[in-house]
């Protein structure tokens, strides 16, 4: 009874901690074991990632990617009248497996006629407005990312703008990619 759970005042704190972490040092691998690099690399290129990213977020997060959150921006989708993403962009996201393909799409195109014109897409909603608060916006994601049974950390946001960055921060998501570095072929080569 109260105690504000601060610090301690013991005498030694600092030496404990620091032995603490020397220990924990020593006792971790230096290295990961071939195999395990090996499963990454083969979960990257499921993704459609290079390892290099794959391994950053997953260090980041501190779990492996379960669901890729495009924005509408970086599908190219923007015709009201026929919101169909490129065909190159579509057969890049129809060669990612093992993760959802999620969307989430700006006014004026409505998310159900994107959703029926790219079957590819696994889940999509519209995208948080530009006028949302803070709080507005991290609820409307997380509200989503939830209801597609995933944990915010699980995702990956990929989009084109400051604007869609942020969502990352907002979300707590795994981390933030832009466009150009998922669809472009430099990193195909992994």
């Amino acid at each position: 009874m109260g105690h504000n759970q601060g610090p301690t005042m013991e005498r030694g704190q600092k030496w404990r901690a620091f032995q603490w972490q020397k220990a924990r040092a020593a006792a971790m691998p230096k290295a990961m074991p071939l195999m395990v690099v090996k499963m990454h690399v083969a979960r990257a290129r499921a993704l459609g990632l290079d390892y290099p990213t794959y391994a950053a977020v997953r260090k980041a997060s501190g779990r492996d990617i379960m669901g890729l959150l495009f924005s509408s921006n970086a599908l190219r989708i923007m015709d009201a009248r026929a919101p169909q993403m490129p065909v190159a962009r579509a057969d890049v996201l129809g060669a990612v497996s093992g993760a959802k393909r999620l969307a989430l799409i700006h006014a004026p195109v409505a998310p159900e006629t994107a959703a029926t014109c790219n079957p590819v897409l696994d889940g999509v909603a519209p995208a948080p407005r530009f006028t949302n608060s803070w709080a507005e916006m991290r609820h409307h994601l997380s509200g989503f990312i939830t209801a597609q049974r995933l944990v915010s950390d699980q995702v990956l946001i990929i989009g084109d703008t400051a604007l869609e960055r942020d969502w990352s921060a907002a979300a707590r998501a795994a981390g933030y990619l832009e466009a150009g570095r998922f669809f472009g072929q430099d990193h195909r080569a992994v």
